[in-house]
């Protein structure tokens, strides 16, 4: 290969009918794995001079805020758009770059997946503050410290990307475990003084199959994380939360 080129290697397709192409471009110090798609959706031709289709994906912001542009670089979940050619070139001694799909996430087409279960497991965390309006609240609502407030702003980062999900191997088609992103979301949800209100609710969801048991503890998620949120932290803590709920259950204590 020439040194003045880099080799896009995409693993495409639809459900049951994927495979490789590659697609060939020359080198360009400022470009990212997005442009390079760009390029091919403006003159989708093939490695092989073929004229082929487009490649899909999804993008929206390009800064690493959306999440929609999940995929596997050279076999890590990372986001597309801050993914730059010639750091993979540079950090693997190679020109050839390999893109494929999540694995964990239905597939829709080529890189596309379908991460519906990561927005549906929100839904059943409880993944929003009520406010019904009967609580004065005052001018500026409760305080909330800054040591906290930092804390949750952390937290709040999370933008359902799924590299979480797709980097855990509880996470499967054998498993009901809903990931590390829905339980570091309640701890967010039930650290805000308002949601506290539903604390237990969302504990609850942790206590079952879906919840914190599903865990196996192999820390993988905090290593891909794009936010760099403490996801093991998260996982911990709300483990310890969710067994004193299920005992308060037990034993029938009624919620704080």
């Amino acid at each position: 290969m020439d040194a003045g080129t880099y080799v896009l290697k995409i693993y495409r397709g639809t459900p049951g009918k994927q495979y490789w192409e590659q697609f060939e471009f020359k080198r360009n110090y400022s470009a990212n794995v997005i442009s390079a798609l760009m390029e091919i959706q403006k003159r989708p031709v093939n490695r092989k001079g073929e004229i082929t289709t487009p490649v899909a994906w999804e993008q929206g912001c390009l800064e690493e805020v959306c999440g929609s542009c999940s995929m596997l670089i050279n076999g890590k979940p990372r986001q597309a758009c801050t993914a730059l050619i010639e750091e993979y070139i540079r950090d693997t001694g190679s020109n050839v770059i390999a893109l494929a799909p999540f694995t964990k996430f239905p597939l829709i087409r080529d890189l596309c997946v379908n991460r519906d279960s990561m927005f549906q497991a929100l839904v059943k965390i409880r993944g929003w503050i009520s406010v019904d309006g009967t609580e004065d609240q005052g001018e500026f609502g409760q305080p909330i410290s800054q040591e906290v407030q930092q804390a949750m702003y952390v937290l709040s980062t999370c933008m359902t990307c799924g590299c979480c999900s797709e980097s855990c191997p509880q996470v499967n088609h054998r498993s009901e475990f809903m990931g590390p992103a829905a339980m570091s979301q309640i701890r967010y949800f039930n650290t805000n003084p308002t949601g506290k209100l539903e604390k237990s609710e969302r504990l609850r969801v942790a206590t079952g199959q879906e919840g914190i048991a599903g865990c196996g503890n192999a820390q993988n998620c905090v290593r891909v994380c794009p936010k760099g949120i403490p996801l093991t932290e998260s996982l911990s803590l709300i483990g310890r939360e969710a067994t004193k709920q299920a005992l308060k259950d037990l034993i029938g204590l009624p919620d704080a």
